[in-house]
């Protein structure tokens, strides 16, 4: 079997396209040669604004919208003939094309197999009639069949129409989407034939002269249905248009200490944008690097440095309409099929630290709240992404302090030991035959600081091993301590985690392990504990970890005191390194009642506290 290829598909399209406009459009300029003077022009030209107003404000049914204008038409066919029927609504389908700024092919295909698809269901009429005059029916009753036939097979013509271009066009048309597309046809022929069935009940009856009021009072509840329903809808639309983007901005900002936080968007913005592709490029160090990929994008794109130098002047979104036309510096990192594209500048104080680009098969398909969503987005990307950087520069500068102060520790403190240390080797090897108990205290005075020093190397070394909460996430490391702890004293310890676990910054897992730690130690060996409780939650505005414990408790006062002149981490000390990630510490305890430690650390504050809050907590 032979494949088609994408380009050979769209070219068949494109001429199945061409094809129906000329037949169509012909047909409407045959029915303008053949139009006869109007005897009421006032009404065709009601009948006109309402076919307008309702084709440019579709109403929304089943998990679509659809133009209820049938009913319009099929009065203008009874009271005008084909002629004007054909012209009146290819003049309004083709206005409300243009409006909404569609690609050409499409502003003249539309218009042109609309009139075709009701000029197939008159010529089919006839035929039906004499069946229909057979039955003996009442004139309502052969009226009603007669509407339900047109509108029948006027449907079906048209949706064979459209479902053909569907199929044959390289973009993906499922049967889901067949599906989808059908229901929303078949409840807008149940609500046209529901007003056809109203008009010949109602015309049935003598109500005096029908005028210009007459119809405007039958067809003003349709079209202001119809406009009511379509404005409430679009305000549907964009509240869930704004929910979905504050869903994708809050997710990207918990995301922020994670390597993975670009994930957030994949898959989530096309599909609120309702565009088949994105790229993402950030410039590092001077250098553009395209950093996420999403939809139909050619698999390792490559682009020339020198095209990526228009990104550094812009400041604002720029559409491409067309590829063939200019797709800009990056139309070739998309599918061939892909025409129609949105750059927007990631731009913070001024200066441009990115590009978003999204993307859509269909040119000239990006309207202004389109543009408005990226725009929303990339503004959000650009604070995340500066973040980003000021983190990375910040923990730059803290592994730098750290070097400095570990060369600083170990010039004043081993290096100096040691310089002593064989200084008075030296003496003692000078002294051995003259003065050997002098000999013998310098050489126990150089073990002794040799053994210091060996000391303080290896604090140093385990100072420099990764901590706990770097090898493992905060839950783990925990569990971790807590199977050490069970294994070593037998105690009895119930840890519950609650919610969606999230990506912390070390320095507040590093705090929250700490705090868990000696609260921990506290428990067992101070308190006495025989059981210890422990809760970490992950609540939607901050993180709870609280240790419980049923020992004999102390006294909080006494305990502050006697913590100023102990250097460990203790109260004063779990504190102050709270107050660094802006979290709040309590300690509940009295003497014989057990204690009760948490700390709350809100969402706003998990990237910790500042430069050198970080560079001290870590040391």
């Amino acid at each position: 079997m032979k494949l088609v290829l994408p380009q050979q598909r769209e070219k068949y399209s494109k001429l199945f396209m061409t094809t129906i406009s000329l037949i169509g459009w012909a047909l409407i300029l045959y029915s303008f040669v053949k139009l006869d003077s109007v005897s009421d022009p006032i009404v065709l030209a009601l009948l006109f604004i309402f076919l307008l107003i309702s084709e440019y404000y579709p109403m929304p049914v089943w998990r679509g919208h659809t133009a209820i204008t049938f009913p319009i038409i099929y009065v203008l066919f009874l009271l005008y003939g084909f002629s004007y029927t054909a012209l009146i609504y290819a003049c309004a389908v083709l206005a409300v094309n243009i409006v909404h700024r569609r690609p050409l092919r499409t502003v003249f295909f539309n218009p042109a197999q609309l009139a075709l698809s009701f000029y197939g269901a008159v010529l089919l009429l006839p035929l039906i009639e004499p069946f229909v005059e057979k039955m003996s029916l009442t004139p309502i009753v052969e009226g009603i069949i007669e509407y339900f036939i047109l509108l029948a097979v006027y449907l079906v013509i048209n949706n064979v129409i459209v479902d053909f271009v569907l199929v044959i066009r390289p973009q993906h048309y499922s049967l889901k989407m067949w599906k989808h597309k059908t229901l929303t046809e078949l409840n807008s022929a149940a609500i046209s034939l529901l007003y056809g069935i109203t008009l010949y009940v109602v015309g049935s009856q003598n109500r005096g002269e029908i005028d210009v009021f007459a119809y405007f009072f039958f067809f003003s509840p349709l079209v202001g249905i119809s406009l009511l329903s379509a404005t409430i809808a679009r305000l549907k639309k964009e509240k869930n248009r704004l929910k979905m983007l504050f869903s994708i901005t809050t997710e990207l900002n918990q995301m922020l200490p994670a390597q993975d936080w670009l994930s957030a968007l994949s898959g989530s913005f096309n599909e609120l944008i309702g565009a088949e592709a994105s790229l993402l490029w950030i410039k590092k160090e001077g250098e553009w690097e395209l950093c996420f990929t999403d939809g139909r994008v050619v698999p390792g794109c490559v682009v020339q440095p020198g095209a990526l130098e228009e990104f550094e002047h812009m400041k604002h979104p720029i559409i491409y309409n067309d590829r063939k036309i200019n797709g800009g510096a990056a139309a070739d990192c998309f599918e061939e099929d892909v025409k129609a594209f949105v750059y927007t500048p990631l731009v913070i104080e001024n200066e441009t630290i990115g590009m978003f680009i999204i993307a859509r098969s269909r040119t000239k398909s990006f309207e202004d709240d389109d543009v408005q969503s990226i725009a929303t987005l990339a503004n959000q990307l650009a604070v995340i992404i500066k973040t980003r950087m000021l983190f990375t520069e910040k923990e730059k500068r803290i592994v730098l302090e750290e070097r400095n102060r570990i060369a600083r520790d170990i010039h004043d403190g081993v290096a100096q030991t040691l310089a002593g240390a064989v200084m008075k080797l030296e003496t003692a090897g000078k002294k051995f035959n003259r003065n050997p108990e002098e000999t013998r205290k310098l050489v126990d005075e150089s073990v002794l600081g040799l053994r210091d020093s060996l000391k303080e190397v290896r604090e140093s070394i385990y100072a420099l091993r990764p901590y706990p909460t770097e090898r493992a996430s905060l839950a783990e490391a925990i569990l971790r301590k807590i199977e050490a702890v069970q294994k070593e004293y037998k105690q009895v310890i119930e840890f519950e985690i609650r919610g969606q676990e999230h990506a912390l910054s070390p320095m507040v897992e590093k705090v929250l392990f700490d705090t868990f730690q000696e609260s921990l130690q506290n428990a067992i060996k101070h308190s006495q504990a025989s059981k210890v409780e422990l809760l970490l939650s992950y609540q939607s505005e901050h993180i709870l970890l609280k240790i419980k414990d049923d020992g004999r408790g102390f006294s909080l006062f006494q305990a502050m005191l006697k913590a100023r002149n102990e250097p460990h981490f203790g109260i004063l000390q779990m504190n102050d390194a709270a107050e660094k990630i802006n979290a709040t510490l309590q300690i509940d305890s009295k003497e014989g009642t057990g204690t009760e430690v948490s700390i709350t650390v809100p969402r706003m504050g998990i990237e910790g506290g500042s430069i050198n809050d970080q560079a001290h907590a870590s040391g």
